[in-house]
């Protein structure tokens, strides 16, 4: 349950940052772009690349999203509920 938690943090911090870090090192271009991450040019991808590239990011940040919010969900409903009990019992 906490590993789900903690992979989901996990791939929301690194599909944003991945994101981040390629706009912020890609604003000038032509029609096509060299992508470089943290100085390393890692692909030469024309808009179309770009474009499906931005979905599986999309895709992923999504899967992170769903497994956070999937794991809160399980805990609220593992967790013991407490109730102040009345001093006579229940029914009295």
């Amino acid at each position: 349950m906490i590993r789900m938690l903690i992979l989901g943090l996990l791939l929301l911090a690194a599909a944003g940052a991945f994101t981040g870090l390629v706009i912020a090192d890609n604003l000038p271009g032509g029609p096509e772009y060299t992508v470089s991450v943290l100085g390393q040019d890692i692909a030469t991808m024309n808009t179309l690349a770009i474009f499906c590239s931005g979905l599986a990011l999309a895709l992923i940040f999504c899967a992170g999203l769903s497994a956070v919010a999937s794991t809160a969900a399980h805990r609220r409903r593992q967790r013991p509920r407490t109730h102040a009990s009345h001093p006579d019992g229940p029914g009295r």
